[in-house]
């Protein structure tokens, strides 16, 4: 099990620093009437560049504690934002409702559209709750119910991927954790909707594969996504999870390495300090290219879609030796 962290990470102190370097001048202006405008200035312009240059130089190892944090925007932060009415639907028609996996109906610029993603908790008690948005069978299957609901219906699917992969327990083995997976992967090839996934946060092994088929596949800037956590990946590989720094790297887990790898085919790019500094920004940034991949996927016919999806996956992996 991978906890969220909620202590302040290394590389954000010298931004926190500032900010309340700022926050002291601005209490001194207020209360003392002295002219420090100049100075506020000053300060304010160096911590946007203070903080565009940590961020743009982030480590693949603190780009996944950085989405790990507890104020990360999850699923139901963004939702609101993207749709203009929504409503949650729950249950897998089989006796469970996993509250690690979400999903609903709402309008997307005036399209209804069904959406699922992972939901995490933001304080110890939630998280206990959303199981730290590891999903059970039962999620994956309510999933697939939404999802089959969107097929019969025709609308288009949207799905948000933010787990550290699917419930490992012994009792998510027992209700068959593997076959729910399987089954959503199968099915997701087969549906003849527009399906757009994104990543927004820690996108990790099967359980982020179990909602992750699709047509169009985005992540925001900072995000990951990978075959295993970095600390999982040590552990195997060098039976030392300390050598974690080393795993991230060599998983290629970044946006950037994906994009190029052709995993994801866009990069929203996140506010400067990422999505956790303005979820409001981020979420219209989201809109906007969901908005856009949705209205050209809408003007394929379904067997273009369907061969297109079947076509990008077949693809990854693929490699030339000489």
């Amino acid at each position: 099990m991978t906890n969220r962290k909620a202590l302040s990470l290394d590389f954000l102190k010298p931004i926190l620093e500032l900010e309340y370097q700022i926050q002291q001048l601005s209490k001194m202006s207020g209360s003392y009437e002295l002219s420090v405008q100049r100075e506020l200035k000053y300060f304010k312009k160096h911590l946007y560049s203070l903080k565009h240059d940590i961020f743009q130089s982030l480590t693949p190892l603190q780009r996944l504690n950085l989405v790990r944090q507890a104020d990360r925007p999850t699923t139901l932060d963004y939702i609101p934002y993207l749709m203009d009415n929504w409503i949650e639907l729950h249950g897998d028609r089989g006796g469970a409702d996993d509250p690690a996996l979400v999903g609903g109906i709402g309008k997307l610029d005036c399209q209804t559209v069904v959406f699922i993603g992972h939901q995490r908790g933001k304080d110890t008690k939630d998280n206990v709750i959303r199981n730290f948005g590891m999903a059970s069978p039962g999620g994956y299957r309510k999933a697939l119910r939404l999802m089959k609901h969107a097929n019969r219906f025709n609308f288009p699917i949207l799905t948000f991927i933010d787990t550290p992969g699917a419930w490992a327990g012994i009792e998510a083995e027992r209700l068959g954790q593997g076959e729910a997976i399987a089954v959503n992967l199968r099915d997701m090839f087969s549906f003849d909707v527009p399906i757009i996934c994104t990543i927004l946060g820690e996108g990790g092994s099967g359980g982020a594969l179990g909602i992750g088929i699709g047509d169009k596949i985005l992540m925001l800037e900072y995000a990951v996504y990978t075959v295993a956590t970095p600390e999982a990946c040590a552990a195997i590989l060098w039976k030392d999870s300390k050598q974690s720094f080393e795993a991230a790297e060599a998983l290629k887990i970044t946006s950037l390495d994906l994009k190029v790898l052709g995993i994801i085919d866009s990069i929203i790019t996140e506010p400067i300090g990422g999505s956790q500094a303005n979820s409001k920004e981020a979420a219209y940034i989201l809109r906007q290219q969901l908005v856009k991949d949705l209205n050209l996927l809408l003007n394929l016919s379904r067997e273009e879609r369907k061969e297109l999806r079947y076509q990008k996956f077949r693809q990854m992996g693929t490699f030339y030796e000489s």
